[in-house]
């Protein structure tokens, strides 16, 4: 078999991380390329490829319709350039990207699901009749018109009663940020103002003046895991290894000034993976959601991405119960990133789910390795006072990467909001998620997890407080180049404007989560045995 192109369609890191763990460790099979991608994505490539020769190939899309990804990914298939095609971004899904590659008669080389199953993740509402009617457990529900107080009062605090809290929901795509939880019954007009300010526009290009539907779960305080399977077009599917989601844009428990806001970091294995989860949840979760997508007519070679929260045996620590919350139709970010650094046969993987045989292929999984990625996001200031990530934020800010001391620590910068300044030959901000930090280690025999995490944790924390990357404040720079044009005019002395130069080398607009990882730590005092 000769080799196999595989593109990942999208622009962000879950992309880059895919492409670049198939080129680099299936190299002889398979190759990983990138569909989009961002304009900084590139040079960032090359940099960290240096002498190597392990490919990857990025085809650039200008726009971001349907119609610019459709021509790009045919011209690659026609051309002999792609063999097939992961659809990363669930927009591409919703707009019916697969439905137009189907009508180019590319659809048997594509993972991803149609406009028509899109509804899994796009609308939660309908997605949680279908998870009930196909049997899979979720967490308790109710569906609210949006625009009564009282209703939703009074669900809330039942649910608070019986439960310990709701979480609100926005119920069609939000990016990650339309869950509200609410703990305290005087946080509930607040979570609820502040959701339709957020939504009420589009909830009115939905539905008009009419009753607006609002989704409020039960909020279950145990343990939160992501399961990311692949599913071939005769339902045989494949669950990959588990990943945690830091959701929280700070430590600590959810709040009106803590917010769900999209991976802030992952971390992989989750503490709680054992072979009795993995089969607990094919056998309730994605065997029986299968088989409702093929009585329904529309399995196809896809992702499932199954939130799910986990209840344990507090003794052992084997899993004993498992509720879904929402179901995702494409690989999560940043899990994603975590999950593909430990298979050694993801390229494999995807060429077994298309060929329709992932019964006979089993995830090769580093069993033996922890994996961190943690996202550094644009941080408070800037012209305007700026908060910070997510709420607002500067962006076209410089760029500085000591690509070469952070391949010395074993790191992995992956790119995502970054593009390329032609005119100033630099890596500039794009805002929002600009990297990510990634490095596995190894635990060693006789050697805990908990260990094993914390170096690794360290190491990557380490090499953020020593700059290795940073995004320049355009305020800063702007100070130290008159400053620079000051002492080359004679007009301020060499001490004056070396210690300038000393402040501006350790300024940096990123900013990141110093937690993830240390749950090891806290599992190994749990779960000693």
């Amino acid at each position: 078999m000769g080799k196999k192109t595989i593109g990942f369609v999208g622009p962000d890191g879950r992309t880059y991380m895919c492409a670049y763990t198939v080129s680099t460790v299936e190299s002889e099979k398979y190759i990983g390329a990138i569909i989009k991608g961002m304009t900084g994505m590139g040079p960032v490539i090359e940099a960290v490829r240096g002498k190597k020769k392990w490919p990857l190939k990025i085809f650039p899309v200008t726009g971001n319709s349907v119609e610019d990804y459709k021509k790009v990914i045919v011209k690659a298939f026609e051309g002999g350039e792609i063999d097939y095609i992961v659809i990363m971004p669930e927009d591409l899904l919703y707009e019916g990207l697969v439905n137009e590659l189907i009508e180019a008669g590319y659809g048997d080389q594509i993972i991803g699901l149609t406009k028509e199953a899109a509804f899994i993740e796009g609308d939660k509402v309908e997605a949680k009749v279908w998870m009930k009617r196909a049997g899979v457990p979720v967490a308790p529900f109710e569906v609210v018109d949006a625009k009564n107080l009282q209703q939703i009062k009074g669900i809330v605090i039942e649910f608070m009663r019986n439960h310990g809290g709701a979480v609100l929901k926005y119920p069609y795509s939000a990016g990650g940020k339309g869950s509200r939880p609410v703990f305290r019954v005087e946080d509930i007009l607040d979570v609820w103002n502040i959701l339709l300010k957020d939504y009420s526009k589009n909830y009115k290009m939905r539905h008009g003046d009419n009753t607006w539907p609002l989704l409020i779960e039960a909020w279950k305080s145990e343990i939160e895991i992501s399961f990311t399977s692949l599913v071939d077009g005769n339902g045989n599917f494949c669950i990959l290894p588990t990943a945690m989601d830091y959701t929280l844009r700070f430590e600590g428990p959810p709040s009106q000034t803590n917010p769900v806001t999209g991976g802030m970091a992952a971390i992989g294995m989750h503490p709680a993976e054992t072979p009795e989860l993995i089969a607990m949840v094919g056998e309730r979760v994605i065997n029986p959601f299968v088989k409702e997508m093929k009585k329904g007519g529309i399995l196809r070679p896809c992702i499932l991405y199954p939130g799910c929260r986990v209840s344990i045996d507090p003794v052992t620590g084997k899993p004993v119960g498992i509720l879904v919350y929402e179901m995702n139709i494409r690989a999560g970010e940043p899990e994603m990133q975590v999950v593909a650094r430990r298979l050694k046969n993801l390229g494999e993987l995807i060429g077994s789910a298309l060929e329709g045989r992932l019964d006979e292929v089993k995830p090769d999984v580093r069993t033996d390795q922890i994996s961190i990625c943690l996202a550094l996001v644009t941080g408070p200031g800037g012209p305007q006072g700026q908060k910070g990530y997510p709420d607002s934020y500067t962006k076209y800010e410089p760029v500085v990467i000591n690509f070469k001391s952070l391949a010395k620590r074993g790191i992995l910068i992956v790119p995502s909001n970054v593009s390329w300044d032609e005119e100033n030959q630099r890596l500039i901000s794009d805002g929002s998620r600009v990297f990510y930090l990634s490095k596995n280690a190894t635990v060693k025999p006789g050697q805990k997890r908990g260990e094993t995490a914390e170096v690794l944790r360290n190491t990557l924390l380490q090499a953020f407080d020593q700059g290795l990357v940073k995004v320049i404040p355009r305020e800063a720079e702007e100070t130290f180049d008159a400053a620079k044009i000051l002492f080359e005019q004679g007009n301020i002395p060499r001490a004056e404007f070396e210690k300038k130069e000393a402040a501006f080398e350790k300024v940096n607009r990123l900013d990141l989560r110093r937690d993830p990882g240390r749950i090891f730590m806290e599992w190994d005092e749990l779960y000693p045995d």
